[in-house]
């Protein structure tokens, strides 16, 4: 028996006799709403905003994605940890706890992994990282919930004895503060400037190191993933990460060939206090500038549009995305919670791409300024590569800037 299954531990009576296991979980929604599971990952209770992920694999990716700190995940697909963990695929930089996944939601148990680069069980690994979990619950009920009235606010508890203070945990759930408002990316920033030179991964050679650059990039740390910095070095780019507080002068004195604003959590009008004048001050020197995510969002706060709060927002590796200038589709990565509210661009912006699954702004240029930036992620991990094209976009808008 796998601690993965500890609902074995307990067993009780239901009405007609029958012995069922007892629950060791709950997820009590801010409404007072209780749904019972089956413990994993690590014991306690953590808070979060619930939302659902329909990717089918790369389930550690997600989990380490830093864009999802204050969130819980429920995912779509059922069967997840079955290729186990590993210490390669995790896209965090900042190993810190709040950087990252608050709590997860599966429908089966885990089952022991069956993969070759798996080096221990996902429960394990959550343990490890402190993520309570649960399963055993109807994954499809809870995300069709969330469809029709919004991500909620809850608490996810994880106890062994199946003894819980349910009051407490609904007055917490309740207590929560909306997203909205919320700026969570000093939790998932680095503490300072620092170098990268890791390239991608290729298969059963694992990372490489960078060769010559070509240009000098300056990566605004929001709450990067780590495939990011990759593909900008596999681009050719040295790259230099400087915190997300970092001031406008402490950028320029790099002098730097391009900008990249990375992804990150939580509300961007929240985080665009401190972040809108240092982009303003690239974009006035004609910097290249590239943005992703939570970056797209500050591009558009820079140049003075608004972003909103999303209903239900996107997260998944399925999500089709219509570039305008080419018309081409892309299936890509989505991971975010708002939006910049295309109604809002300024003259100088135009809108790029556009989301096939709602009609959302997707990507955003500008017209007076060598800058552009997309909602999702062309980086994946997971997720499919149609959109690594965009790299090579950015490293051209460097090369040109240069020429001039």
């Amino acid at each position: 028996m796998t601690d993965t299954q500890d609902h074995a531990a307990g067993q009780v009576a239901n009405a007609a006799g029958w012995i069922e296991p007892k629950p060791t979980a709950l997820l009590v929604l801010a409404d007072g709403t209780v749904i019972e599971g089956f413990g994993l990952g690590a014991h306690g209770e953590a808070a979060g905003e619930v939302c659902f992920n329909t990717a089918m694999t790369g389930y550690e990716e997600i989990l380490t994605d830093p864009s999802y700190a204050g969130q819980i995940i429920t995912f779509t697909f059922p069967h997840i940890g079955n290729v186990g963990a590993n210490d390669e695929d995790i896209e965090t930089v900042n190993m810190a706890a709040a950087a990252g996944v608050r709590g997860v939601v599966l429908k089966a148990d885990i089952t022991d992994p069956s993969n070759y680069r798996s080096t221990t069980h996902l429960d394990a690994w959550l343990k490890r990282r402190g993520i309570v979990g649960l399963s055993g619950i109807d994954t499809r009920a809870l995300t069709a919930l969330i469809r029709d009235k919004g991500m909620p606010n809850a608490m996810i508890a994880h106890s062994p004895d199946g003894v819980f203070d349910v009051p407490a945990l609904k007055a917490k759930a309740a207590a929560l503060h909306s997203m909205d408002g919320l700026d969570l990316v000093p939790g998932v920033t680095s503490s300072q400037r620092y170098g990268w030179s890791e390239t991608p991964w290729v298969w059963n050679e694992g990372y490489g190191e960078a060769g010559e650059a070509r240009h000098h990039v300056v990566a605004l740390d929001y709450g990067v993933k780590r495939n990011i910095l990759r593909l900008l070095v596999d681009a050719g780019c040295k790259v230099t990460v400087m915190p997300a507080d970092a001031k406008a002068e402490d950028v320029l004195a790099l002098k730097p060939d391009g900008v990249f604003l990375s992804n990150g959590p939580g509300d961007p009008a929240a985080t665009g206090d401190y972040a809108v004048p240092v982009i303003q001050a690239v974009l006035e020197r004609k910097i290249p500038t590239f943005g992703i995510c939570l970056g797209h969002q500050m591009l558009g706060l820079a140049v003075g549009a608004k972003t909103k709060k999303m209903h239900q927002g996107h997260h998944g590796a399925n999500h089709p995305v219509k570039d305008l200038d080419t018309g081409k589709v892309e299936i890509t990565s989505m991971n975010h919670g708002f939006a910049v509210d295309e109604a809002t661009l300024p003259a100088n912006a135009r809108a790029t791409h556009v989301s096939l699954f709602d009609g959302s702004n997707a990507g955003i240029a500008l017209t007076d300024r060598p800058a552009f930036s997309v909602q999702y992620h062309p980086e994946a991990s997971p997720g499919p590569m149609d959109s690594h094209y965009l790299f090579g976009r950015f490293v051209a808008m460097m090369d040109e800037a240069k020429k001039g």
